[in-house]
């Protein structure tokens, strides 16, 4: 139930929602009382009668029907239409055929008149709609979910970039300071195991891969050079 422009009541029989907010109204109160009434007479000129009461009162439905305006309750995003249902196939077909301009006059109202296998053509192309509106959300959805997969992944790559520029600075960093340690004939390495030959009391030695390269750097020193990095000698008494 929802309140029409003038404060009255407005009771669509039925709201289809389409994809976007958008709804269709069908609305289903249409009288069949002239037409049970043709179909059951046999007297030819009452039968013409009834046909003109029938179509007559499908007239009269669809003005009833434009005057409610159900497109414009707020609360239905509804299309430029209503769909007015005929219950019974063989009295929408009779109208139509014995008065064509019943269908464009209801239309000029925004109404169409519709007999079950047009409703029913109707729902399943709605129905088709929300399939297509679903596979398109679910496309959507692997785009926008494949892409931010992909702005992770660079994210990533760019840290792992940067943790191998730490890895290879902390690498030279590690180079310079064993080059300063071990090479040359003079180095700090060579000069404190020479302390310890001399007699140096300490509880812990040099790795033994670290006095190798010290040991390494100044016999290659010694064959190349001319002296001029010779280490100052040590004696005992010093």
């Amino acid at each position: 139930t929802y309140t029409g422009q003038d404060g009255n009541p407005l009771r669509p029989d039925v709201v289809v929602h389409l994809p976007e907010g958008k709804d269709v109204v069908i609305d289903s109160k249409v009288s069949l009382t002239a037409y049970e009434r043709y179909v059951s007479c046999d007297d030819g000129a009452e039968k013409e009668g009834f046909l003109s009461q029938h179509l007559a009162s499908l007239r009269s439905h669809v003005r009833e029907l434009g005057e409610k305006s159900y497109e414009n309750i707020p609360e239905i995003r509804s299309l430029n239409y209503v769909l007015m249902f005929v219950p019974l196939e063989s009295a929408f077909m009779l109208a139509v055929e014995k008065e064509r301009k019943i269908q464009s006059e209801a239309l000029e109202k925004n109404i169409m008149i519709v007999g079950p296998s047009m409703l029913l053509f109707a729902l399943r192309t709605i129905q088709s709609i929300w399939q297509f509106e679903h596979q398109n959300a679910n496309a959507r959805e692997i785009a926008e979910s494949a892409g931010r997969m992909y702005d992770t992944f660079v994210t990533f790559t760019e840290h792992l970039r940067k943790v191998g520029e730490r890895i290879s600075q902390s690498q030279d960093a590690y180079e310079k300071a064993m080059s300063r340690l071990c090479e040359g004939r003079g180095n700090l390495v060579k000069r404190t195991s020479d302390l310890r030959k001399l007699g140096v009391k300490a509880g812990k030695e040099i790795a033994p891969e670290i006095e190798e390269r010290s040991k390494a750097s100044a016999d290659a020193v010694e064959v190349v050079g001319d002296g001029a990095f010779a280490a100052p000698v040590l004696e005992k008494n010093d």
